[in-house]
């Protein structure tokens, strides 16, 4: 990564261009621009959820600044698989231009296709591709194969033009006994090894983890372990779009004759579109609507739940709060953490555990058994890949700066001649067979807030990260300017910081004297006088409480 690099130079003919604009650094948000002879293809188009230091905020986007002005060169959208980091930003993408041709496979359209609902998105030009089928969309020729990943119906897509092949993997590993039978096609990699792969960019999730990733199968004692052991309730948490998870939980249930129910909007939607497509096979008389719940023994049933990652408003952190409506934890209850933690999202995971450990329930999560494994590839399977696939010149991928480190350092092992590491933005150009990191533009987040997109800047994150941790102080006062008089004030009100209003007396002395002198002194701006207050309020609070609350004075001259 070179910070010196900026804006890159003019692409030349024949010249591939790949600017990744999520995904390098940051685990969610992947997207990728590929552009030749004025020709744009995009892969991917994710977001990436909130973290602590981002208080209001739902969602967040790729930058499409970069293509906004160019969305007519838009010759297509590849999807590599159905989580949201991948596909949850294509409905804002779309609202630019309804009808940029966007290719995937069945399941991961299906997915799709309901959000775009939501949003009322009309006139969209989705085209389901399979494993092996090739499409030519002019300076792009893409070929699609399958992988296996912890969503059905992932793929990889090879990506032929001018300036040489290109092979992105999409979030992958090697499962050799997959819950479905679809592994990932290694003979292919292999073809387009032999056919010569010029860039190859790969999947760093797990780059750091020696070793293979333990198959989906193996999970299974430990589920079965959870429904022996409990004799009420069994609460499962997992990502709404992991068909396998819930296939696997389906049929512990099943065996031991426990009903299933949903929780969440996201679950049941995608879980229905699972099973009408084939993905999800529920068998007759096991699925029941929550609100038929208190028709059977806790023993009887099975909740599948969103809120893995203890997002604020999902169903399992609002049963951790005892706030959900139709679900109270009782002391017993088995609670099932069934998803990889989202680096970032540690600290709200842990609150729900222990919100949920307080309550009485028995938490299973990936920390004491083994009831989770990573749907990304280990280092053994990427050296293994990189072997197979022998590419002149590697670009990590989907991950944060380590993993995108150690992923380069396993190309380096096995002989790859040029591995490129850097952040989003970077841009690369390859042309004869040799990839170089040529500049760098600009590729920053966009917050959503609600049905806000891009309006909430970072000073207004500081300022709600103020009002949440430190608190709020507000002084109001009254000035007669010709007389130099204050004629009502100052009144002191406070929110998360000190409520009892009391505690100001001793200020609020030392603030009229303060105002007094600076009247004294000729000063009759307003703005002026409330610095005053401000800066003496502000002294006070932090030599008496070492806080920095945000303080908003108010100074009304008469």
């Amino acid at each position: 990564m070179n910070p010196a690099l900026r804006t890159p130079p003019k692409l030349r003919p024949d010249t591939l261009r790949v600017i990744p604009l999520g995904g390098l650094g940051d685990v969610g948000r992947n997207m990728v621009v590929l552009e030749i002879n004025g020709k744009l293809l995009l892969i991917d188009c994710g977001v990436l959820f909130p973290e602590d230091d981002h208080p209001g905020v739902d969602l967040i986007l790729p930058s499409f600044d970069l293509i906004v002005d160019r969305l007519d060169d838009i010759v297509g959208l590849v999807l590599t698989h159905g989580h949201e980091d991948h596909i949850g930003a294509v409905p804002y993408l779309l609202r630019q231009r309804a009808d940029i041709p966007v290719y995937g496979s069945q399941l991961t359209l299906a997915l799709l296709r309901e959000k775009i609902k939501e949003h009322r998105i009309k006139n969209v030009n989705f085209r389901v591709v399979e494993a092996g089928e090739r499409v030519d969309l002019g300076e792009f020729d893409c070929e699609f194969v399958a992988v296996n990943h912890s969503i059905p119906d992932a793929l990889a897509v090879a990506v032929r033009t001018a300036a040489g092949l290109v092979l992105h993997t999409g979030d992958f590993k090697m499962d050799q006994l997959p819950l479905d039978g679809r592994i990932t096609d290694l003979r292919a990699f292999a073809r387009l090894g032999e056919e010569g792969v010029d860039l190859f960019m790969v999947d760093s999730t797990n780059a750091e983890v020696p070793g293979f990733t333990t198959p989906e199968k193996d999970i299974l004692p430990a589920l079965e372990r959870v429904f022996v052991n409990s004799d009420q309730r069994v609460i499962v948490a997992c990502f709404a779009s992991h068909v396998h998870r819930v296939q696997q939980v389906m049929d512990a249930a099943v065996a031991h004759g426990r009903k299933v129910a949903y929780v969440g909007r996201s679950m049941m939607r995608n879980m229905g579109v699972a099973r009408d497509l084939g993905y999800l096979r529920v068998p007759e008389n096991t699925l029941i609507n929550i609100k038929e719940l208190d028709q059977y023994k806790p023993s009887e049933v099975v909740i599948i739940s969103t809120g893995s990652q203890g997002e604020p408003l999902s169903a399992l952190s609002r049963i951790a709060n005892g706030e959900h409506q139709v679900i109270e934890l009782a002391e017993g209850d088995t609670v099932v953490l069934a998803s990889s933690l989202i680096p970032g999202n540690e600290n709200a995971v842990y609150r729900v555990i222990n919100g949920l450990t307080a309550l009485g329930a028995n938490v299973v999560h990936k920390g004491n058994a083994m009831v989770h494994v990573s749907g990304h590839a280990s280092a053994g399977e990427l050296l293994y890949c990189y072997n197979i696939v022998q590419p002149r010149n590697a670009l990590p991928v989907h991950g944060e700066v380590r993993h995108l480190v150690a992923n380069a350092e396993l190309a380096r092992a096995t002989g790859v001649p040029h591995s490129i590491v850097m952040r989003d933005g970077g841009v690369v150009d390859l042309a004869g067979g040799e990839a170089k990191l040529v500049g760098q533009v600009e590729a920053g987040y966009i917050f959503v807030d609600g049905s806000t997109v891009g309006d909430i800047s970072e000073t207004s994150l500081t300022d709600r990260k103020i009002l949440g941790e430190e608190g709020f102080i507000s002084v109001v006062c009254v000035i007669d300017m010709q007389a130099q008089k204050i004629l009502s004030g100052p009144d002191i009100h406070a929110r998360g910081f000190v409520e009892d209003e009391s505690a100001f007396n001793e200020i609020r002395e030392e603030l009229v004297a303060a105002l007094h002198q600076a009247l004294r002194d000729g000063t009759t701006d307003t703005h002026r006088l409330q610095q005053v207050v401000r800066r003496k309020i502000g002294r006070w609070v932090n030599s008496s409480y070492r806080r920095r609350p945000m303080i908003v004075p108010v100074v009304v001259a008469v």
